[in-house]
């Protein structure tokens, strides 16, 4: 959505707080995260720092390493514990945000501590720890039924799914 920056952010600014900056143009600067007299911006302000997500399963041989080809033991595969995660941090922000916007994974910094069998469940959590411009930032971690197995931060970049689409897409156009 393009708005003309006098027209969404009037008076002394203090409404800029609230967006995040996703297109930059032109050469003015109605406030220090944009810099465009025509721009386009997503408010985030409905995202909080504590708001928490979650999800879970119950390990099957489908998420096991041999499986994903991440390992030969039976056990939890990474690859699957860090979908989980990505999946709790959706879970948190991803309704909150407008239509026609998702937020994508960007940066995952994870350790897996303890092996889960098949047959036990997992459950993963990410609390909002901060939101700056378009990126969102998590603090995660994964519990099977007995212990912690992984913990970790995660972030994402909150995007106009249209736009990034097209951008992809021109990356199947030859030079």
């Amino acid at each position: 959505m393009r708005r003309n920056a006098s027209a969404l952010c009037s008076g002394s600014g203090t409404g800029w707080s609230a967006l995040k900056c996703l297109v930059k143009s032109s050469s003015l600067t109605p406030a220090a995260c944009c810099n465009a007299a025509t721009i386009a911006c997503v408010d985030l302000g409905r995202l909080k720092a504590g708001m928490t997500g979650s999800a879970e399963l119950r390990v099957g041989e489908e998420h096991t390493a041999p499986r994903v080809g991440s390992g030969k033991v039976h056990v939890l595969a990474t690859p699957v514990m860090i979908n989980l995660i990505e999946a709790a941090a959706l879970d948190a922000v991803e309704r909150l945000l407008p239509p026609g916007y998702q937020s994508l994974g960007t940066v995952l910094q994870v350790r897996h501590i303890a092996a889960t069998p098949v047959g036990m469940r997992v459950r993963a959590s990410a609390a909002l720890t901060k939101v700056e411009g378009r990126t969102v930032f998590f603090r995660v971690e994964a519990r099977d039924e007995r212990e912690l197995i992984g913990d970790g931060t995660h972030e994402r970049v909150v995007v106009n799914v249209a736009k990034f689409d097209a951008r992809v897409q021109r990356k199947l156009i030859p030079p």
